[in-house]
């Protein structure tokens, strides 16, 4: 399991600065996450919308007023460049 997100900070339009439990700090651009999407995306491409973006600090992503969030884990791999890994235990009897 990656570090979580403990802040967040709108930077512009869709980009934002994130900082992790590990302090690491890594700006993200949402917009291919987001326009053209439609769906629960749709008032995320209004940017005053998207600005009040928050972090939930209970799962350690972040979440907007419509309840959408993304995967912690994806956004730190991303963020860092760090791969995702699987687990092994997750692979086995897979063929």
């Amino acid at each position: 399991m990656f570090p979580r997100i403990t802040k967040v900070r709108h930077i512009e339009k869709y980009r934002l600065e994130l900082t992790f439990t590990n302090g690491e700090k890594a700006e993200l651009d949402f917009r291919n996450r987001i326009v053209g999407r439609g769906g629960v995306f749709a008032p995320l491409e209004d940017v005053e919308f998207f600005k009040q973006v928050k972090v939930d600090h209970e799962i350690g992503t972040l979440v907007w007023p419509n309840e959408v969030d993304f995967c912690p884990d994806v956004l730190y791999g991303e963020a860092t460049g760090k791969p995702l890994t699987v687990p092994e235990m997750a692979t086995e009897g897979i063929e």
